[in-house]
Parts: C-alpha cells; sequence; structure tokens
C-alpha cells in the first residue's frame, strides 16, 4: 500500500510539520504578511485569529467588529476584524486571507501556567476547509491543497 505522504503529493497536497506541545495542542508555525510567527492550530475555532498584541508585529489593519468570540476561555470578547492579508503555512499561500482579532492573553496565560510557549494566534476551521485539510496525527503533519 501506498504511503500517506506519495498518494496526497500525488494530489498537489503541502506537506507542514506541527509539534505537540506539553498541554496537547498542536504547535505549527505560519506567515502573516511575510512574518513568522507561532499558533494553534485549533480544528474547533471556526475563525483563524490573532491576539490584539500581535497586531503590529503582523502589520495589520483592521476595523471593529459587532460579532463577539467565544471558545474555551470565555465568552463575550471584543473582536476586530483585518482583510486582505497574506498568510503563508509551509509552502501553502493565500493573498488574500482575513483574521479576527481578539484578546489571547487568557490563552497564553494558560500555556505559560504549564511552562508552554506563547502563541501569537489560531489557525482555525477556516484555513482547514479552504485548504481541504488532513491532519496526520501520529506523523506530525498537515496537508494542506
Amino acid at each position: 500500500m501506498e504511503n500517506l505522504h506519495a498518494v496526497l503529493k500525488k494530489e498537489k497536497y503541502k506537506k507542514i510539520k506541527f509539534k505537540v506541545t506539553k498541554t496537547q495542542h498542536l504547535l505549527i508555525k505560519a506567515k502573516i504578511n511575510g512574518v513568522s510567527g507561532n499558533f494553534i492550530l485549533d480544528t474547533g475555532a471556526s475563525n483563524t485569529c490573532i491576539g490584539f498584541e500581535s497586531m503590529e508585529r503582523f502589520e495589520i489593519s483592521s476595523k471593529k467588529s459587532k460579532t463577539k468570540a467565544s471558545g474555551a476561555g470565555g465568552t463575550g470578547m471584543k473582536t476586530e476584524v483585518s482583510a486582505h492579508n497574506n498568510l503563508q503555512i509551509g509552502s501553502w499561500k493565500n493573498t488574500n486571507f482575513g483574521l479576527v482579532i481578539f484578546d489571547l492573553s487568557h490563552v497564553n496565560e494558560a500555556l505559560e501556567a504549564y511552562k508552554a510557549k506563547a502563541v501569537h494566534g489560531i489557525i482555525g476551521a477556516d484555513v482547514l476547509l479552504e485548504g481541504k485539510a488532513i491532519i496526520d496525527y501520529f506523523n506530525h503533519y498537515l496537508y494542506l491543497k
């Protein structure tokens, strides 16, 4: 039987390595507007987002949003949105990507409590759906098309 990587390579998937943290989160590197950062790969997050504190780092401009964010860390959190960003994960790219910006401090405080590395944001289901994602948990690879 052919291995997963060989099959997906034929289908033009890009192979991206991720790490499993001490907290069992999937940590992945990504670039926003050409700037590298650390992100949690989260199949349960509907949107890709960054923290307010990372806006300057990634050279992001935003607009206020009426949408409130909710997740494991809380509900009703203020958000902003940013359009027309360049997102690159490995060699997979999207040159017109929208982001949600909200307060990620609760996420990083929880990670730091376990001596895990802080993150700049979360890669969500919007990327996974657009990239027709396949996650190889055993070998720690994300495949995007």
